[in-house]
């Protein structure tokens, strides 16, 4: 049941996405460990590099509003084939939650499941002191 609460708020964020270049409209659901769930599309710009991705907004968008842990990701996207997040969004994910659950969808409904390990099996972190 929450994987696919989680799947049908990505798909509606994914509505909302700007995407007049690439036309490949993406979602992401974030949900806290407290319960709260934060979405995000991606945003482009005509200048490629300036554009941000879905998951990226929904997990600065749970910063702002003061949470700082994760339980779950979803994402969605307008291409037949699943989407996973892109390196610098599993970078972002690694910084505030290791042990995430990632929960992929493509145009089907066929879902998938991974941990960030999975994902980013060596994620870039400062040393420990």
């Amino acid at each position: 049941m929450l994987t696919e609460h989680l799947v049908a708020a990505a798909r509606e964020a994914a509505e909302m996405a700007y995407a007049p270049y690439s036309r490949y409209k993406v979602g992401a659901a974030l949900l806290t460990t407290g319960g709260r769930l934060f979405t995000g599309a991606n945003i482009e710009n005509a200048s490629y590099g300036m554009t941000i991705c879905a998951e990226r907004v929904a997990v600065f968008s749970a910063v702002m509003a003061g949470e700082r842990q994760f339980e779950a990701l979803a994402v969605t996207s307008s291409g037949r084939k699943e989407v996973t997040p892109c390196g610098a969004c599993l970078q972002v994910l690694a910084e505030f939650a290791p042990g995430i659950r990632v929960i992929t969808s493509d145009a089907q409904g066929e879902l998938n499941e991974y941990t960030l390990k999975d994902l980013l099996p060596r994620a870039f972190s400062l040393p420990a002191e």
